[in-house]
């Protein structure tokens, strides 16, 4: 049951964040999980383990830990479409 809801709570995730950074166009419902899973880690780690901002803790659901989600999965769109725009201009 963990698992589903870890693919639910991801796909939130990174459903906001495509919003926000406006590539929901762009993205597919499986990219929306991964970005949310992925950035839902990145942002835990960025604003709970490092910047130490708490909200975020391992195993528990919060308001806090989806908004450092939500944080952490922009952060990741926003680093894929800069590396994206560096590769285009490599070429």
């Amino acid at each position: 049951m963990d698992l589903v809801i870890s693919l639910l709570v991801g796909a939130l995730i990174g459903w906001l964040a495509s919003l926000i950074m406006k590539t929901d166009a762009q993205q597919g419902a499986i990219a929306n999980v991964v970005v949310g899973i992925l950035g839902a880690a990145l942002g835990r780690f960025v604003f709970a383990d490092l910047l130490r901002l708490g909200g975020a803790e391992a195993g528990e659901f919060s308001v806090g830990g989806i908004l450092w989600g939500v944080l952490g999965a922009c952060l990741l769109i926003a680093l894929w479409q800069g590396v994206r725009r560096m590769g285009l201009r490599a070429r």
